[in-house]
């Protein structure tokens, strides 16, 4: 295997809400780069911007790296393993970078076919959301060998601010299932905080200026707490994708015997939420399902 192919060719799958803002950021640093999504118009921006559009396989044919920002795990394993799937087009010594958040098991089966190629592969996906994605501050969680990893770390950085290998192939997404967890049960809390502080006859915008300071802060309550207050529900991540997180999360700690109650309560607000229509909305939209459980709406700030 080629462990210092350097990486001056990419193709990106995936150019949504995150995936258009990391290859901003791949253009500007001079990458020449390649891009597909199912939408094409979400490739508009980035062509006018130098991108090529290009098909997958193609890619795989032609890139030194692919990489994918994909929405669920299927999607990942028709576009990597399926019959007109990438791999099988891939040279040896070429890397494939996954950012979906996907299944552990799912990035083992990719690494090992990938091996039996020459194929470097890693699971790789990220947190921060859309600002982080536009400040190229993402936090990138990684599983994989550390050997050749060198040209993908040097690419990671031009959207990010720390990427780090966990361990091998499967605990990125075991890292970012963590992740998932801790912001399951925190945005919970953000969201009955602001609701108890809205009812108590409190300036809502003042305590999170003030508390945002202290040990409540977090990205939740500092991000996603000022949006709240001007109901802007719109997705910096969507909640049919969070939804999806937190099942994957919920089937891997039944498979290792954990009970996460905190985890199972924030799962079916969120199921709630996309049986009442709002897939599409950012997870700060909780917000909405504890209002009507309450029948209470906060006052709409100007």
């Amino acid at each position: 295997m080629d462990t210092t192919r350097e990486i001056k060719t990419i193709g990106w799958v995936g150019t949504g809400v995150m995936g258009k803002s990391m290859c901003k950021h791949l253009l500007k640093a001079g990458y020449k780069l390649s891009v597909y999504n199912r939408t094409m118009s979400k490739t508009e921006e980035l062509v006018k911007l130098g991108a090529v559009i290009q098909e997958p396989i193609e890619m795989a044919k032609t890139c030194d790296a692919v990489f994918l920002m994909l929405g669920y795990p299927i999607d990942v394993e028709k576009m990597v393993l399926g019959e007109n799937g990438i791999l099988a087009h891939m040279p040896k010594g070429t890397y494939l970078i996954d950012h979906t958040t996907s299944s552990p098991d799912l990035a083992v089966q990719i690494y090992n076919k990938a091996r039996e190629r020459g194929v470097i592969s890693y699971d790789a996906p990220v947190s921060g959301g859309d600002i982080g994605a536009q400040n190229g501050q993402l936090v990138v969680m990684i599983g994989g060998d550390k050997d050749v990893f060198d040209p993908v770390k040097k690419v990671m950085a031009n959207f990010s601010k720390k990427c780090e290998i966990l361990g091998g192939a499967g605990s990125g997404q075991h890292t970012k299932m963590t992740n998932q967890t801790f912001i399951a049960s925190g945005i919970v809390g953000v969201c009955e905080g602001l609701l108890y502080a809205h009812k108590a006859g409190l300036d809502v915008n003042a305590v999170i200026d003030l508390l945002g300071g202290g040990a409540a802060s977090s990205f939740n309550l500092t991000v996603y707490g000022p949006r709240i207050m001007k109901r802007d529900f719109e997705p910096g991540f969507f909640i049919e994708h969070f939804f999806k997180d937190l099942g994957i999360v919920l089937k891997e700690s039944e498979r290792m015997g954990l009970d996460l109650k905190g985890l199972k309560l924030a799962h079916s607000f969120y199921k709630a939420m996309m049986e009442e229509g709002y897939e599409k909305k950012g997870i700060q939209a909780l917000y909405l399902a504890l209002e009507k459980l309450n029948g209470i709406k906060s006052e709409e700030k100007k």
